[in-house]
């Protein structure tokens, strides 16, 4: 699972509303990328205790934007800062001991510094925490406190935890199975631009399951999936306009989705032995197509 978190918002985040203009300066300074002159700045402002310029060391060290990379530097700056209460600098500390950047993965003060970040109301350590009580980071499943982890970020409309929260509905793990909110909670996701929630929410709509069926509207956002990028949902694409279920036969748009789902390692024997009968023009034109295929941007709202 991804973490990704920008650094302007860890450098900021619990900023007062008097910040200091001179870290104001070394914020402005590091988005125009003058990262030595953001360092000349913020240094000696953490060596006064400002908790922001701490984790703003941190940073750098970690980044190697202006420094030479150091992660003990990195870790020994975000440290100061997490024990003032610096919100990005707990989940970055986390997450440093979690990913294994700083040898074995280390699950317990992983989960110190992200249930530290959590309760501060980051949705990025919330929806972290909620992937730690999953076992992704090797430690035991705890469903009912990755749901609670999940949705306290999926409140604050983080849609990566929206997404995870409706995988748990879904299953039932930790929460009652409801596929109805399940569909809610992908919807929410979807329309954020996440292609694995469109994917399975459009699944979902199709099948009728927990919501009204209707197969041209399930088509059509797995249709966004797939422009998206989504293996999955080109694979699910190319049968349906090969079929005409929720959207119109279109032979040579069948064959240029499976191209593509082929391609990202999905391959179909039923759609290749479908191309294997279509005419050699309507092949060469679905692999123009695919040749030329760009994944779409995600849109919000979409």
């Amino acid at each position: 699972m991804k973490y990704v978190f920008p650094l302007l918002l860890l450098l900021t985040a619990g900023a007062p509303a008097f910040a200091a203009a001179t870290f104001e300066e070394a914020v402005a300074l590091f988005e125009d990328k003058e990262f030595k002159s953001a360092r000349e700045i913020a240094e000696p402002l953490a060596n006064d205790g400002d908790a922001r310029a701490m984790a703003m060391m941190g940073a750098f060290y970690q980044s190697g934007n202006g420094v030479k990379p150091d992660l003990e530097l990195a870790v020994s700056w975000f440290t100061k800062a997490a024990e003032k209460n610096h919100p990005g600098a707990q989940f970055s500390l986390a997450m440093l001991y979690l990913d294994g950047s700083l040898g074995n993965p280390d699950a317990d003060a992983g989960a110190m510094w992200l249930e530290k970040a959590a309760a501060g109301g980051n949705p990025q350590a919330q929806y972290n925490l909620g992937l730690l009580y999953t076992g992704v980071y090797g430690t035991p499943p705890e469903w009912p406190r990755a749901a609670e982890w999940f949705r306290n970020s999926a409140d604050q409309g983080f849609a990566e935890a929206q997404y995870n929260l409706g995988l748990l509905y879904l299953d039932g793990n930790g929460v009652e199975q409801s596929h109805l909110t399940a569909a809610n909670w992908f919807s929410k996701a979807a329309i954020q631009g996440m292609p694995e929630a469109a994917m399975d929410y459009g699944v979902l709509v199709f099948r009728g399951e927990g919501v009204q069926r209707d197969e041209a509207v399930g088509a059509k956002w797995m249709l966004i999936a797939a422009r998206r990028g989504n293996i999955v949902a080109q694979n699910r694409v190319a049968k349906l306009f090969a079929t005409g279920r929720g959207v119109a036969i279109d032979p040579v748009e069948a064959m240029k989705w499976n191209f593509l789902a082929s391609k990202g390692g999905r391959a179909d024997p039923w759609l290749d032995d479908f191309a294997a009968k279509q005419t050699e023009a309507q092949r060469k034109d679905a692999e123009i197509r695919a040749t030329a295929f760009k994944p779409e941007a995600a849109k919000s709202g979409s």
